[in-house]
């Protein structure tokens, strides 16, 4: 049986039970969690796992306008949206069911989460389109980047990047309104327990787009075999990354969380 597993950022049982009914006219199941915005206890990871599981089908995120817009909430569904798709694939779809309010312009929500589809909870073909997306797969766009989550609230909160396919002949990681603590590089999927670093550098300073980063780097090659780890304190707007450079112009990636 396919199932939607259901992010709840209200605290109102109501609406998900409807749902269940709903969808299980469908042959749908439905699963959840209510969601708690706790950034430093990483809470955000509640639902990590179920979501990881080849029997779920959809990430929903069931909310208000007010509640998807608040910062930490953005910020926490940005790093859950990240970690799941570094697993489950760039097309794993995710849709916003909104509760209450004006429908949400999608270039309102962070960038991890704008390509989600954004219906009302009230829309009176909601069933039939939920059916439909969980069936079709939409179709990935590799992205040139891989870009993952680790930690837990004792170790902090971790950064991983690797190059897709090919080679990057060093890294750079930055970020708005945060600091970094930490670097390092390992074999790719977990922290490594040592490491060595060739040139590494600290408080770089880059302004991109008229924000101002915060920026670690390392001339360390990496694959998909090798990655890159950093770990952030605070909780960035947003971070920038890429290919190591000594030119003055840089081809970087810059995902916006909140």
């Amino acid at each position: 049986m396919k199932t939607i597993w259901i992010t709840s950022l209200g605290t109102s049982p109501e609406p998900i039970q409807q749902l269940m009914i709903q969808m299980k006219a469908y042959g749908i199941d439905v699963q959840g969690h209510f969601w708690k915005d706790d950034l430093k206890a990483m809470a955000w990871q509640a639902g990590r796992e179920n979501l990881l599981d080849s029997n779920i089908a959809m990430l929903g995120i069931l909310g208000s306008d007010k509640e998807l817009l608040f910062q930490d909430t953005l910020y926490g569904l940005s790093l859950l949206t990240i970690t799941v798709q570094a697993q489950r694939g760039s097309n794993f779809p995710i849709m916003i069911l909104q509760t209450a309010g004006d429908t949400i312009d999608s270039d309102r929500l962070s960038l991890p989460i704008q390509g989600a589809r954004i219906m009302s909870l009230s829309d009176a073909g909601l069933g039939a389109k939920l059916v439909a997306a969980v069936h079709k797969q939409p179709k990935a766009i590799p992205p040139e980047y891989y870009l993952d989550i680790l930690g837990n609230e004792q170790i902090g909160q971790w950064f991983e990047v690797r190059p897709k396919q090919g080679n990057w002949p060093g890294v750079m990681f930055g970020v708005e309104g945060a600091d970094i603590a930490f670097q390092a590089v390992g074999p790719s999927g977990s922290l490594p327990a040592k490491t060595v670093l060739n040139y590494p550098m600290q408080g770089l300073r880059l302004e991109m787009g008229g924000k101002e980063y915060t920026a670690w780097a390392t001339q360390n090659e990496l694959n998909p075999e090798t990655s890159y780890y950093v770990k952030v304190e605070g909780f960035p707007q947003s971070i920038l990354f890429g290919p190591y450079s000594t030119e003055q112009q840089a081809d970087v990636f810059i995902i916006r969380l909140k």
